[in-house]
C-alpha cells in the first residue's frame, strides 16, 4: 500500500465518523479511533489537505458547499474573459483536451484501442483508460471493487480493443495528477455525445476551490431548460475528478448527485478549498 492509499484510507474512515457524529470531533477523538497518536493523525491530515483535521472538519460540514456557492461560486459567462476556458482552465493540473468527433462516438468504440492500469492518487486506486490522443477514462475503485470500476469504464465503448499497457499511460496520469517533476501536460480525449461534451466543455472552465450549479451549465451551454439534461450528462462524465463534474451542485447549494458516491464529492471538495487555502499567499 503506498503512503497515498493510506492517507486516503484513513480520510475516509474520518468521513464517516464525521458524517455520523452529532457534534464535532476532537482531535484525540478522532486519532483515537484511527489507532494513531493525536501528532500523528494531525500530520497525516496536513500532508493530505494542508490544514489541520478541525479545519477539515469545517470544510466537509454539510453546509460546506452551500458557503462555496455562496462565497466561490463561479458565473461560467464570465469565465472566457477571465482566462478559465479550455486548457488554461485546467492549467493546475498541465492538462489539455480534444473531443472524438460525433460520427466516432456513435460507433461505440469500433476501431479504438483504449489502454488502461491501475494507479494511486489522493481518492485512492484510480483506473485511468487512455488512447493514442490521451486520458479518456477515470474511475475510483476504493468503495465498489476494481471489477466494478472496469465494468463501468468499459461498458460505455463497448466495441472498443481494450489493452493493459500502464506503463503508456504513466506519464499523462503522473502529469495529470501533478507529480513532482513531471512537465508536459497530459492530454484528454473526451468520447461522448455533442451535448455531453458542451456541459463537459463548461465543467473544464470551472477553477479549482470554486462550484457552480447545473442550471448556469445549461445557461453557458445555450440549453437554460436543459438542467435536467445537464445532470444527466455531469453524471456521464468519464473522465471524473480531471473533468471537475463533483464542483457542479444544485441552485439550493445541495450537493446533487455524484456518480462515484456524496461522500468521495464531498470529500474532493473539501481537498481542494483546503489545498486552495494553503497555497493562497494570505494562508
Amino acid at each position: 500500500m503506498t503512503q497515498d492509499t493510506y492517507h486516503y484510507g484513513v480520510i475516509a474512515r474520518a468521513i464517516a465518523l464525521i458524517d455520523a457524529a452529532d457534534t464535532p470531533l476532537t482531535l484525540d477523538g478522532l486519532a483515537a479511533e484511527m489507532h494513531m497518536s493525536p501528532a500523528h493523525f494531525q500530520r497525516v491530515f496536513s500532508q493530505w489537505v494542508g490544514v489541520s483535521p478541525k479545519r477539515y472538519q469545517q470544510y466537509l460540514a454539510m453546509g460546506h458547499a452551500k458557503t462555496l456557492l455562496r462565497d466561490k461560486f463561479t458565473t461560467l459567462a464570465t469565465a472566457d474573459a477571465v482566462g478559465l476556458s479550455g486548457s488554461g482552465r485546467l492549467h493546475d493540473m498541465f492538462l489539455t483536451w480534444e473531443a472524438m468527433s460525433p460520427g466516432d462516438f456513435a460507433k461505440g468504440g469500433a476501431g479504438l484501442t483504449i489502454f488502461w492500469g491501475w494507479f494511486e492518487s489522493p481518492f485512492g486506486a484510480t483506473l485511468f483508460m487512455g488512447t493514442d490522443k490521451g486520458i479518456c477514462g477515470l474511475a475510483f475503485a476504493e468503495d465498489q471493487g476494481s471489477e466494478a470500476a472496469m465494468t463501468d469504464l468499459a461498458n460505455r465503448w463497448p466495441k472498443a480493443t481494450y489493452v493493459e499497457d500502464p506503463m503508456r499511460l504513466r506519464p499523462w496520469v503522473n502529469a495529470a495528477l501533478g507529480t513532482k517533476g513531471t512537465h508536459d501536460p497530459a492530454p484528454l480525449y473526451l468520447i461522448g455525445a455533442p451535448f455531453q461534451i458542451k456541459v463537459w466543455e463548461a465543467l473544464l472552465q470551472v477553477p479549482t476551490g470554486h462550484v457552480t450549479t447545473y442550471s448556469e451549465i445549461a445557461q453557458t451551454i445555450g440549453s437554460p431548460k436543459a438542467v435536467r439534461a445537464v445532470g444527466t450528462a455531469v453524471g456521464r462524465n468519464p473522465v471524473s475528478w480531471l473533468i471537475p463534474c463533483h464542483r457542479a451542485l444544485r441552485k439550493s447549494g445541495d450537493l446533487g448527485g455524484y456518480h462515484w458516491g456524496l461522500e468521495r464529492k464531498r470529500a474532493m471538495l473539501a481537498w481542494e478549498t483546503a489545498r486552495s487555502e494553503a497555497a493562497s499567499p494570505a494562508a
